[in-house]
C-alpha cells in the first residue's frame, strides 16, 4: 500500500469516483468520512470510478471522531488552501495518511488548528481562484509521493 487517501466529508460523487479509481491506479488506500453529500450507489459516482469502484481498497467512517480514534496512531499530514507550507517539503512515506477536506470549505479549523506543524497546501500561480479541485488535488499530492517513495 503506498498512502492512505482520507477524504472527509467529501460532497461531489464525481470527485469521489476519480478519487477512487486514482487510488487503485496507484495503489492507495481510500477512507470516506462521513456525512457524504450523496449515497455510495449514486450513478455519478460509479461513472467516474467507471467499473473498477468493485476493485478498490476502501475503509468507510461514520464520523471524524470514528476515524481519528482509530487512526490516532498513524503519520498523517493536512491539506488546506490556507496552510503556510507547501506540499513541496512533505517528506512521504508509505503508508502516510493525506487527509482532504470537503470541496466547498475544507478542512475545519478544528482540524487544521490541532495538526499546525503538518498542515500544507499546494501553491496556486493565480489570483483568480480560490483552489484546486479536489481530485486534482488528491492527483498532485499522490504522484508527488510516489516520485519521492521511488526515489
Amino acid at each position: 500500500m503506498a498512502f492512505n487517501i482520507v477524504l472527509i466529508e467529501p460532497e461531489i460523487p464525481m470527485n469521489t469516483g476519480n478519487i477512487g479509481r486514482l487510488s487503485l491506479a496507484s495503489g492507495c488506500h481510500l477512507h470516506l468520512v462521513k456525512p457524504f453529500g450523496f449515497e455510495l450507489d449514486d450513478k455519478r459516482l460509479k461513472r467516474a470510478g467507471l467499473d473498477y469502484w468493485k476493485h478498490i481498497s476502501l475503509t468507510i467512517y461514520d464520523s471524524i471522531d470514528d476515524f481519528f480514534s482509530i487512526h490516532e496512531d498513524k503519520s498523517m499530514v493536512f491539506f488546506s488552501s490556507r496552510a503556510e507550507q507547501e506540499h513541496w517539503s512533505i517528506d512521504y512515506i508509505k503508508d502516510l495518511f493525506l487527509i482532504f477536506g470537503k470541496e466547498s470549505v475544507g478542512l475545519s479549523n478544528v482540524i487544521t488548528d490541532a495538526h499546525k506543524d503538518r498542515i500544507y497546501k499546494i501553491p496556486l500561480y493565480s489570483t483568480h481562484i480560490r483552489s484546486l479541485n479536489l481530485a486534482n488535488a488528491v492527483g498532485i499530492a499522490v504522484y508527488d509521493g510516489l516520485r519521492q517513495l521511488k526515489g
